[in-house]
């Protein structure tokens, strides 16, 4: 690619006023200059726009809430660059994450993935770092992974255009989740490879506490399994849900059984959840030490599980009323 190519940053932003400062401020300290900022309002009812009017970005302004999915794509229609860039609004980029952008999207390699810095924003929060950890250590596994999450995706404009955008279906695009699965996903099929590089970094700015951590393991959860469902790759090893934490799901409830019934088949489950699960706690441990990994590792397997694994029977349970019952989405 030429290194003239000008990439643009796509920022969705809806009520992000305690967030989208930092993220417009690391876009404009980049060590890279030749790139815009198109920011989408997803009719934001708070004071964010006050804070954007600070930067000179490009401005769209939707008049209806329409959903992440379709401020991404009218960011897009409004981009002039040869290379987009989805980032959330409470995403900070790196210095040198759009140079990085710049030289690694190319013919040969038009859709590239970056993931979360393993140190968050909030850094000090514990449920903020195990989160940023556990999505890291996810994303970055695979070389060619089976989605991008849209939170740092890299895409040649061409393609983008080619592909018809985000999915802007209300079970889908609207209530964020799984948009940029599906979107990866037809991507593929359409006979692309998603390439991921882990040196393209964000910092996430979670403020995550037990209750948002827990929540959003379920929402997530939820959602990813109705779509998995639909698609029929629920056993599928897929970033974040991963087949180790659908393992750990399992193992977790099955200790209840095992407890009634079968006492000396928890320790047998749990050696096996720990070594299906040894790079994450290896993770953990290489970035915040051992008293930290020792936590982390008691809450992924006694705790978050119980939120993914309840999420999961919520969306199967819309899924069936939903999807098979009220023949939605066929």
């Amino acid at each position: 690619m030429s290194s003239k190519a000008r990439v643009s940053v796509i920022v969705p932003n809806r009520s992000g006023e305690e967030t989208i400062e930092e993220c417009l401020k690391a876009a404009f300290t980049s060590d890279f200059k030749n790139f815009e900022v198109v920011l989408v309002d997803d009719a934001s009812t708070d004071n964010s726009l006050e804070i954007v009017s600070n930067y000179p970005v490009k401005l769209i302004e939707l008049k209806e809430h329409a959903g992440v999915s379709a401020a991404r794509n009218t960011g897009a229609r409004n981009a002039n660059g040869d290379v987009l860039l989805f980032i959330d609004a409470d995403c900070i980029l790196e210095p040198d994450a759009l140079a990085l952008v710049e030289r690694s999207v190319s013919d040969e390699t038009p859709i590239i993935g970056g993931t979360y810095t393993r140190i968050p924003f909030d850094s000090k929060n514990f449920f903020s770092t195990f989160q940023s950890i556990f999505i890291n250590y996810s994303e970055t596994r695979a070389a060619a992974p089976d989605y991008i999450a849209a939170h740092c995706l890299a895409i040649k404009r061409e393609v983008f255009e080619k592909s018809k955008g985000f999915i802007e279906d209300s079970y889908i695009g609207v209530a964020a989740g799984v948009e940029d699965v599906e979107f990866c996903h037809r991507l593929k099929k359409a006979g692309y490879t998603l390439k991921m590089n882990p040196d393209i970094l964000v910092r996430h700015i979670f403020n995550f506490n037990f209750s948002r951590s827990m929540k959003n393991a379920f929402k997530k959860s939820r959602i990813w399994t109705m779509y998995s469902l639909h698609n029929k790759d629920v056993l599928s090893d897929s970033g974040t849900a991963s087949r180790g934490l659908k393992f750990n799901v399992v193992c977790c409830f099955s200790s209840i059984v095992f407890a009634l019934f079968f006492i000396w088949g928890i320790p047998f489950m749990f050696t096996i959840n720990v070594l299906l699960n040894l790079g994450l706690i290896e993770a953990f441990y290489r970035t915040k030490g051992l008293s930290f990994a020792i936590k982390a590792s008691a809450y992924y397997f006694l705790v978050y599980p119980i939120a993914v694994g309840l999420g999961a029977l919520a969306g199967a349970g819309k899924y069936i009323k939903d999807f098979k019952l009220k023949g939605r989405h066929k």
